[in-house]
């Protein structure tokens, strides 16, 4: 019984997704919604956000007819895309230093050196970091690649940690290779979401990270402010230029006096 009711679904199922009342109503409440919906020309590669790639799949279907259940689908991911970007923009309730830190030049050494003696290199600066972070009292929040995201309570911990894991780094030799590492520190109210940690500061930390040179740790100004200046040495100021931070923000590599 159920086989043969099932063509007749099919049918109301298709006609349903083709009704131009339908397909019209639903492109209305999607210009409704926030966020960007505008798929189309979007060419996601295999490493594009989730919700990028699933939006271009769903921009697929049945492109060449009126087709409900592609405006609807569009429509939970534009409102789903709209709530993550909302969330990531929330602040928390207490200050924290965040640093970052990343290898400069590993890649271009990774090809060349091959799986195994990358790994081996990665678990030496992981371990490296690690003690570092947590010598300063800070939690490492994650590995990025090369690179490191933690997170301290006060400033110079975050700082004192920068300096102490690029010293221990710099000690680490790999088929004859030492790395070079640089760290950025910005100073704001990140939000707490599990075992990581979102927000707009978040992004300037890394901002700052991106910014400075091999061997430099760079602070943003709320950092500076917090540290004390005969405990730590202050290079150039200047403003940050990059994507995603604030126009007026200026930011000066540090170090330690002692």
């Amino acid at each position: 019984m159920a086989s043969e009711r099932a063509p007749g679904l099919r049918n109301r199922a298709a006609r349903a997704d083709a009704n131009a009342d339908l397909v019209s109503t639903a492109k209305l409440i999607r210009g409704l919604l926030p966020g960007d919906g505008s798929w189309d020309d979007l060419q996601p590669g295999p490493d594009a956000p989730l919700p990028d790639r699933l939006g271009r799949q769903l921009a697929e279907l049945n492109r060449d007819r009126p087709s409900l259940l592609r405006e609807v689908g569009l429509g939970a991911l534009q409102a789903w895309q709209a709530l993550s970007e909302a969330q990531r923009r929330r602040r928390g309730t207490s200050d924290a230093a965040i640093l970052f830190t990343d290898l400069v030049g590993y890649s271009s050494w990774a090809l060349e050196a091959g799986d195994e003696a990358s790994v081996e290199l990665l678990q030496k600066v992981a371990a490296a970091e690690h003690e570092a972070v947590t010598g300063q009292d800070g939690i490492v929040v994650k590995r990025l690649g090369d690179g490191t995201m933690a997170i301290f309570s006060r400033a110079e911990q975050a700082v004192h940690a920068a300096h102490d894991a690029q010293h221990r780094v710099a000690a680490i030799d790999v088929q004859g290779y030492t790395p070079g590492q640089r760290a950025g520190v910005h100073l704001g109210r990140p939000r707490k979401v599990r075992k990581d940690y979102l927000g707009v500061d978040v992004n300037i930390a890394a901002r700052v990270g991106d910014a400075a040179r091999q061997g430099e740790v760079l602070v943003s100004e709320p950092v500076r402010e917090r540290l004390e200046p005969g405990r730590f040495e202050f290079g150039r100021r200047r403003k940050l230029k990059a994507h995603g931070a604030p126009e007026e923000l200026v930011v000066c590599p540090v170090n330690p006096t002692g």
